[in-house]
């Protein structure tokens, strides 16, 4: 038996086999892994999915990480030191596609690299490939490991503790995205992800050793390390004579942000350059994309030590100034608040270029601040916000109008009335705990006077009106009707901050006994909030439509949300203007999954995508004529590599004989382009914009379509 580490890089179809029987050992963490995480794997195995070649064993390896295990070589079993996340969220999406694909053998398939199944005749019970701590481990095999389990899971209405609760709402993250893909994509997903994704495997025989690797993996990880490869590169590249001075800057500006936060900043400068979510290595990405990494000396004076002093007053909401520099630090520390921090390279980059002019500063941060907020408040994704906040670094370093209604700062009438509608309607069920909480934070700061920044060890919301109030209460008197009880009870307009932890049995108290002790301190909140509930003898319905009604007025004041639009409104006001329009009519096509995006005109009877549209590097689909057309694009150079390689790009407009055939050069696949392509700005398709022309302006073009060839404009 060895007694010696080892490592291994491992295709999860070795993972999941009789070579290990997983076990999470109790001192462990419950399972944390939320909905963005969950949605990040996802998207990442099928963006890797989409680049593989036909024959998956061609295809490049796709790393999933490392797991740390207590095992020895001549047994399966192994402790789980590190990877508990990915093991049973890679169990989940497992479990996912067999409930989602139809075909027998595949989900016959499937549970063999989840369980084997138990022989009575033989008298052998189930084995399990993972099994879970002691107090989940049993939901997880009825729900998630047997076959019928994750359909149940999601019919499921019952209050469940956090690790499981995160189980069933991931389980939902993955049936929806596996919903939107065929039969074949499905196999051809798990086929990937059971060859070709791989995990590093570090074994140990002993809990002491198995703790010091895990200690180091987390302590320095792949990015930290990466930064002293690239130092050592980089330095080295410096003049010989000035390499010394060049290692002290460096090493200074380290030690100055701290080695955490150090990394953390090459990955916002990868960020700026790169301007897409990463899929590879910090330092391949920082290689391929960072240029002045190529001219060392360039790069440290240029770009590391001014963005180091950048970082280092953006996260710690220090700008120095004679004018506006404490407006522009409290900008900055409700930024730092927020849990993601996509905001920070187009930060970076507008901060290392206009420093120096204070007004600019509190301008950009005063936006930036309504922008990110009003992502928290619409609850968009990481991919949206790398997209939108990408787009803004881009606008930063080309010098455009960041205040022009049309910039990637600013909030378009369309994102100012979802802000509003989702702060407007029962946040604190749509919401996070802690995403509400911010919320309210930054609405008490405004009503306060703003003499005073309270730092306090604990935050929690509360509702005044309880969420369950008890029959014959004072509650239920003051408003009987359940209807209106239930669309209020988790608006803002019931809600309020508390500096303790919330004490359910205290929720269902009358309303004297919370204002007296539950709310206040000797009759004194320290939260403005909280403070005008104080105020109030009765809490009615009449009472929290005024408040709603007030701290509804301030958000829109302060977030400058004034300017709403409905959709709806919004596509009645464009087919408005198009009836009347003969000029060229604007359509766009995007593809979140390809991360792609396309312009097209339709003017008279041409249908032209304009120059600068994105294209799917590769034709996934049924052999076509489409197929044809799009290889005799690039043949004749109109539609050529991106300079990253991720994509192709019309150097020119090119005209095509219809939206169908646009759209199947734009995605590399058969597609309805009528329903595809949508008026720019808005959720109208090509064929509702076509349907509502009036009867005598005809749109010229292709209600029945054919396939057509491709002409250049």
């Amino acid at each position: 038996m060895s007694n010696t580490l080892t490592a291994k890089e491992q295709t999860l179809a070795k993972i999941f086999s009789d070579e290990y029987v997983f076990t999470i050992p109790g001192y462990q963490r419950p399972y944390s892994w939320g909905n963005d995480q969950a949605q990040e794997l996802l998207d990442d195995l099928l963006t890797a999915l989409e680049t593989a070649p036909e024959q998956l064993g061609d295809a490049v390896p796709y790393f999933l990480g490392s797991i740390v295990l207590i095992k020895n070589e001549a047994s399966p079993d192994a402790t789980v030191v590190d990877g508990q996340q990915r093991l049973t969220t890679l169990t989940l999406l497992l479990s996912a596609i067999r409930t989602t694909i139809n075909d027998g053998a595949v989900q016959a398939g499937i549970t063999k690299r989840i369980y084997e199944h138990g022989d009575v005749v033989s008298a052998t019970a189930a084995s399990y490939r993972l099994s879970l701590r002691e107090r989940d481990r049993d939901f997880f095999r009825q729900y998630v490991q047997h076959e019928d389990g994750l359909a149940k899971l999601i019919q499921l209405n019952s209050i469940l503790p956090s690790a499981q609760e995160r189980l069933r709402a991931n389980a939902n993250v993955f049936m929806t995205g596996l919903a939107e893909l065929e039969q074949s994509e499905l196999v051809r997903l798990v086929q990937f992800i059971i060859t070709r994704c791989y995990l590093v495997v570090v074994a140990t025989p002993d809990l002491d050793s198995a703790y010091r690797i895990f200690g180091v993996l987390n302590s320095r990880g792949l990015d930290l390390s990466a930064t002293d490869i690239l130092k050592a590169e980089i330095i080295g590249g410096v003049e010989s004579g000035l390499r010394e001075a060049y290692t002290k800057n460096w090493e200074d500006a380290e030690e100055d942000l701290g080695r955490d936060e150090f990394g953390d900043l090459f990955g916002h400068i990868r960020m700026v350059y790169r301007k897409a979510k990463p899929h590879g290595t910090l330092l391949k990405e920082f290689k391929e994309h960072v240029a002045p990494v190529a001219q060392p000396q360039v790069f440290v004076d240029k770009i590391l030590l001014p963005m180091a002093d950048a970082f280092a007053a953006l996260s710690g909401s220090d700008y120095a100034s004679q004018m506006h520099a404490e407006q522009v630090n409290e900008h900055l520390r409700w930024l730092n608040r927020l849990e993601f921090k996509d905001w920070v390279p187009p930060a970076l980059s507008f901060y290392v270029r206009h420093r120096e002019q204070p007004g600019l500063m509190l301008a950009f941060f005063r936006d930036l601040e309504r922008l990110a907020y009003s992502m928290l408040a619409r609850k968009v994704g990481v991919n949206g916000r790398v997209e939108r906040f990408s787009a803004l670094t881009g606008a930063v370093e080309n010098g455009l109008n960041l205040f022009d209604g049309m910039s990637a700062l600013q909030l378009s009438p369309g994102e100012q009335y979802d802000t509003y509608s989702m702060l407007n309607g029962p946040l604190y069920d749509t919401h996070s705990a802690r995403a509400v909480a911010l919320l309210l934070l930054r609405l008490d700061r405004l009503l306060s006077d703003g003499s005073a920044i309270y730092e306090h060890d604990v935050v929690s919301v509360e509702h005044v009106m309880p969420q369950q109030a008890a029959p014959n209460s004072q509650w239920v008197t003051w408003v009987p009707d359940t209807k209106v009880y239930q669309s209020w009870v988790h608006r803002l307009g019931n809600l309020v901050l508390l500096s303790r932890k919330k004490n359910s049995s205290a929720s269902n108290r009358d309303f004297s006994w919370k204002k007296t002790t539950y709310f206040s301190k000797g009759g004194v909140s320290s939260f403005a909030l909280t403070t005008q509930v104080l105020q109030h003898s009765d809490w009615t319905a009449n009472v929290m439509q005024q408040r709603q009604t007030f701290v509804m007025d301030s958000f829109e004041n302060h977030w400058r949300l004034e300017d709403r639009k409905s959709k709806a409104d919004l596509a009645n006001e464009m087919l408005s203007e198009l009836s009347a329009n003969g000029e060229g009519v604007d359509f766009e096509l995007e593809s979140a999954k390809h991360c792609l995006n396309a312009l097209a005109r339709k003017s008279g009877s041409a249908f032209i995508v304009l120059a600068q549209s994105q294209a799917k590097l590769d034709w996934s689909g049924q052999p076509h004529s489409y197929q044809q057309l799009r290889e005799g694009l690039r043949s004749e150079g109109s539609l050529q590599l991106s300079p990253d390689g991720s994509h192709l790009v019309f150097i020119r407009d090119v005209n095509f004989s219809s939206p169908s055939a646009a759209s199947a050069t734009v995605l590399g696949r058969t597609d309805n382009g009528r329903d595809t392509w949508r008026l720019k700005g808005t959720t109208i398709t090509y064929a509702a914009w076509q349907d509502n022309l009036p009867e005598n302006q005809p749109a010229n073009g292709n209600a029945n379509e054919g396939h057509g060839s491709s002409s250049q404009a």
